[in-house]
């Protein structure tokens, strides 16, 4: 089994309300060979809710206390980002994902890129929260860029 980024799949979940619609991936879910999470709703957001990046590091940074996670009106939401990744982990246990696809710049779900914190559109080499405490357990996290490479 699989577990694929709810936007991904092309639930509405993301940040602003929209989705990020990967018809390949939702093929996916659709023959039951993959289960959607959003790791922020998990996490205790609603949709839409305010963008959030990390700021001061990757989402390694963050599980190591080394890092925030913060709204765009500065708000710290650390705690729920945090939140999100260990119920986003219990759920690729209880299904028996080895491989997970999240979405691409999210300080969730980014595996490669993740944006730099200051709200300017800048993108970083880095991953998200969720992504890292994944990896931690050695569970591959790919993104749609990549997944079908």
């Amino acid at each position: 089994m699989i577990l694929i980024s709810a936007c991904l799949a092309g639930l509405n979940v993301r940040y602003n309300g929209t989705n990020s619609l990967d018809e390949k991936i939702q093929k996916l879910v659709l023959e039951n060979k993959a289960v959607t999470v959003c790791p922020e709703l998990m996490g205790g957001f609603s949709t839409p809710r305010e963008p959030a990046e990390i700021v001061g590091g990757n989402g390694q940074d963050v599980l190591d206390g080394n890092a925030t996670v913060v709204e765009s009106s500065g708000q710290n939401v650390t705690d729920l980002y945090l939140k999100g990744a260990y119920a986003t982990l219990q759920k690729a246990l209880e299904v028996g994902a080895t491989h997970v696809i999240l979405k691409e710049y999210s300080p969730s779900c980014g595996s490669a890129k993740i944006y730099n914190g200051r709200f300017n559109g800048t993108k970083l080499a880095g991953e998200g929260v969720t992504t890292a405490l994944l990896r931690r357990n050695n569970i591959i996290v790919l993104s749609e860029e990549n997944f079908f490479e």
